[in-house]
């Protein structure tokens, strides 16, 4: 049978059906090309898109005086946590996202510096919390994982359960954190943590719009990724050509402190999380030496998530 034939023998339903599905092929097309040029877009720009799809939220602005605070955190315009002797001569400022790759790798390779310079009252650190993942990749864990860290914040947990984020963090596209039984149950990790008012606080979103007003500062910052990372005002991502690893961390505090007296120094680590939990990822590798895989320093300030790493 000729073609000609052929196609005059379909039905008019056939037709139709094939007028479709070319309709819908053309449509994902069109799909692919604009995630395509998206990815092209973000690139570019280093991570000005990332901010600004960071700053959406599903609830409405806040005013001031309708922001929960957790104990002993900062309101204000830049909403931050401290951890660490409030008269320490140097401070730490990192605004971090518990879904961001980078973030995870940044608390992997300093962790054990920061935790050292904190307890010995050499340092303090100011966290800002944002939610770049959410606005970027969709979902909420961002933002419930950063509320479950400010709930923790009350109890005197932050530090302890901040870490445990980190160490189990999911890949980025999955919204693990989402859930918020989840956090509940990586809190049990952490001992005394679980007490019915934590478990409000998680269930309830008390501290949503903090993380908001936090999120919304970092979107109008200038910032161009997570973490940024700044010792005493200065952005670590730019010290020794982005090399920047927990040895030189550790320098440059000491540096800065000399002539100075250190904070009250912490009775006890701010940990509580169970052995196995504490220092996630480090290796028997000396304090300012973890390496990573080809041999890179583990931590460097080297990439961001929102901007293309070198």
């Amino acid at each position: 049978m000729s073609q000609k034939n052929h196609e005059g023998k379909k039905t008019a339903r056939e037709r139709l059906q094939e007028q479709r599905e070319k309709e819908k092929a053309r449509a994902r097309r069109r799909r692919q090309a604009v995630v395509a040029g998206a990815v092209v877009v973000v690139l570019a720009v280093a991570g000005g898109i990332a901010v600004w799809a960071s700053s959406y939220s599903g609830k409405p602005a806040a005013n001031d005086n309708e922001v929960a605070v957790p104990k002993q955190a900062s309101g204000g315009g830049r909403p931050a946590v401290p951890v660490g002797s409030a008269d320490a001569p140097s401070t730490l400022t990192v605004w971090e996202d518990f879904r961001c790759p980078a973030c995870r790798q940044f608390e992997t390779g300093f962790r054990p510096v920061i935790h050292e310079l904190e307890d010995a009252g050499r340092l303090k650190s100011e966290y800002h919390l944002v939610t770049i993942i959410d606005g970027n990749a969709g979902g909420q864990g961002s933002r419930n994982a950063a509320n479950a860290a400010l709930c923790a914040q009350d109890a005197g947990k932050f530090r302890a359960y901040h870490d445990l984020l980190y160490s189990h963090q999911p890949p980025e596209p999955q919204d693990k954190f989402g859930d918020k039984k989840y956090l509940l149950q990586l809190a049990g990790k952490v001992k005394g943590l679980v007490t019915p008012a934590f478990t409000k606080c998680v269930n309830d979103g008390t501290y949503d719009r903090f993380v908001k007003k936090s999120n919304d500062a970092f979107a109008t910052s200038g910032y161009r990724g997570t973490p940024t990372v700044l010792l005493n005002g200065r952005d670590l991502s730019k010290e020794k050509g982005g090399q920047f690893g927990p040895a030189d961390l550790k320098k440059m505090v000491l540096d800065a402190n000399k002539a100075k007296q250190p904070g009250k120094k912490s009775a006890a680590p701010h940990t509580g999380a169970s052995p196995q939990d504490k220092h996630p990822g480090r290796s028997a590798a000396p304090q300012g030496e973890l390496t990573g895989k080809g041999g890179a320093p583990q931590g460097e300030l080297t990439g961001r998530s929102g901007a293309p790493a070198p």
